[in-house]
């Protein structure tokens, strides 16, 4: 068991399984080891969902951890911006672009236009929006310019053979 002196309010038990997590305290700000950057990250309510999702995504959804890549730069419009979690398959190509919002955050339209903006340039055909609490996939069908919710999201080999 892990202490957690102020931040207590960022440990909220979430909407994802629980994982064995690593903390520190380090120049006054707790921080939380993320497996992906190999690499302690400030512990923000944002990041505990971010945390959180890898591991779903690793252990639950079975995506391999080296086709994961976290806080991906982004230009767009020539501003630079971060794709929370991006998972690629085997031939490179991104499939996943999860959005990662603080618990205390509603989702709404807003987040998706945020990642859908996003999306544009990478073409990612499946996108999350989540708060660690409420989960939300769509499949994008750019045929179509369309795009569809999902009851779940799907296993790694499942979106992985589009």
């Amino acid at each position: 068991m892990h202490k957690f002196g102020a931040a207590n309010h960022m440990k909220q038990t979430l909407n994802l399984p629980a994982f064995p997590y690593r903390i520190r305290h380090e120049g006054g700000q707790e921080e939380i080891f993320d497996t992906v950057r190999r690499k302690y990250v400030a512990l923000t309510p944002e990041e505990w969902v971010r945390q959180h999702f890898v591991h779903f995504l690793v252990e639950v959804k079975n995506v391999p951890e080296s086709l994961i890549v976290v806080e991906k730069s982004l230009v767009l419009n020539k501003m630079n911006k971060r794709a929370d979690i991006l998972v690629y398959g085997r031939k490179g190509e991104p499939l996943l672009m999860v959005e990662c919002k603080a618990p205390s955050v509603k989702i709404t339209q807003k987040s998706f236009d945020q990642v859908a903006r996003y999306n544009i340039s990478l073409r990612v055909p499946l996108l999350v929006v989540t708060n660690g609490l409420e989960h939300y996939c769509c499949l994008i069908d750019f045929r179509n310019a369309s795009y569809s919710f999902l009851e779940d999201i799907p296993d790694f080999s499942a979106f992985s053979q589009h």
